[in-house]
């Protein structure tokens, strides 16, 4: 086992695009930065498989962060808080200690599953997984896919499949034609969002694009053959070989939680510096608002300077950053869950993939807490990533505590973990 000590005047959490920004801004003002990330590169989902090499805008920042001197520990993720400005970050090689006088979370977003009948078949996988899968080298090539769920990524990843193969079958947006028309003409003072929007469309030209639409139903033996989608009160059957399938994104506010940061609608509080309830924490992109890459760039680098001290160079970056959240919260709207979803589980489906917990079971609670303590939810390896967003959505129900280790950890790390001030007193004084 393997463990090691770190010490930074910055430490940033997250290897997105607002963690590479804050480790980039706060590494040019003269102070020690650090990076963590548990992928073995950085770049977050949007940026993965981008190299240095290559010619984007990835590449740029990847070049940012060699030449500011940012220390990079990827392949790491951090799992609990040893003491205020001390983390324990945990790798396949052993562990490591992280201290720092000041934090920038980027923990960034992940996917929001809807559990429906045959969701747990093989093939049935989020957008983004099955964009990360081709990333990394599953050949797509000829497959026939059906893209359904709710918003922008779907084009987003519709466009990248079927530059790499994929015969499209039809994208399925369960927004309203009326609410993505409103959200275009919204576009019309940012000229640059106007561009990324007709060049999607342009990739994604002879696709059928159906709005009002989700599935109800994935089927097949053993693998999926076929997904039921609904709309405008019409059932379809489409046969494919992937269902593509997302609703919209969450932020990953675990780590967040778990040092004590105020969570406001499911968000982390921020005031106009991008700093949290716990004085020294900073936190920056999808965690405080799914805003996508600009917001998530120009609030990493308002974090990054703010950390050190550079407050009046990060309000020049304010009024970009004000335009681009009101985006942000147009976004949300567009893309909010119609009521309709709640209807998709029948009983027999599965909720909690870890546990195998139906939502029938999980009807006769009246809290995420009572439903966890009776049934297991939310207590398997993802500790509650999947099934806590859809809870929530099917119950109003919300999680009402994190507790470390916020992921999964080898028995030998935590067995190698020095011991926590409170337990060292606790062990002192002997059993009570």
């Amino acid at each position: 086992m393997n463990s090691a000590e770190k010490q930074f005047d910055v430490l940033v959490v997250g290897g997105g695009p607002a963690g590479m920004s804050a480790a980039v801004s706060a590494a040019e003002c003269g102070s020690k930065a650090g990076i963590v990330d548990d992928n073995p590169y950085l770049g977050g989902q949007i940026w993965r498989g981008e190299t240095a090499n290559s010619v984007s805008e990835a590449s740029s920042w990847y070049e940012k962060l060699s030449r500011a001197g940012v220390e990079q520990l990827c392949g790491m993720r951090v799992t609990d808080q040893l003491e205020p400005t001390r983390l324990r970050a945990e790798g396949s090689i052993g562990g490591c200690d992280v201290r720092y006088r000041k934090l920038v979370l980027a923990t960034g977003a992940r996917e929001r599953f809807l559990p429906f009948p045959g969701w747990t078949l093989p093939n049935v996988m989020g957008v983004g997984a099955l964009q990360a899968l081709v990333k990394s080298g599953l050949s797509i090539e000829g497959k026939r896919v059906v893209v359904a769920g709710t918003g922008p990524l779907l084009l987003a990843v519709a466009s990248y499949l079927r530059r790499h193969g994929a015969k499209i079958g039809v994208i399925g947006e369960q927004a309203s034609r009326s609410s993505l028309a409103g959200f275009g003409l919204s576009l019309l003072s940012q000229p640059q969002k106007i561009a990324q929007v007709l060049s999607l469309r342009k990739d994604v030209s002879g696709i059928r694009f159906v709005t009002n639409c989700w599935p109800v139903a994935a089927g097949g033996d053993r693998v999926l053959k076929a997904v039921v989608l609904s709309h405008g009160g019409h059932i379809e059957k489409v046969a494919c070989d992937y269902l593509a399938c997302g609703f919209h994104l969450v932020p990953n506010t675990e780590l967040p939680a778990l040092l004590g940061c105020r969570l406001k609608s499911g968000y982390v509080d921020v005031n106009e510096f991008q700093q949290t309830s716990v004085p020294f924490v900073f936190c920056a992109g999808e965690p405080t608002g799914i805003g996508g890459v600009e917001l998530s760039l120009i609030e990493g680098r308002i974090a990054g300077l703010a950390a050190t001290g550079r407050e009046q160079e990060a309000r020049k970056c304010f009024g970009k950053r004000t335009k681009l959240q009101k985006f942000a919260t147009k976004l949300d709207h567009t893309f909010a869950l119609r009521p309709e979803l709640r209807n998709l589980p029948l009983s027999e489906t599965i909720v909690c993939r870890c546990e195998d917990v139906t939502y029938g079971s999980l009807k006769r609670y009246a809290s995420w807490r009572a439903a966890k303590l009776q049934t297991r939810c939310g207590m398997g390896p993802c500790q509650g990533r999947v099934c806590g967003p859809a809870t929530q959505f099917f119950f109003s129900w919300t999680p009402d505590s994190v507790r470390p280790p916020i992921f999964p950890t080898r028995l030998e790390n935590l067995a190698a973990m020095p011991c926590k001030p409170e337990l060292e007193h606790a062990a002192a004084r002997g059993p009570q």
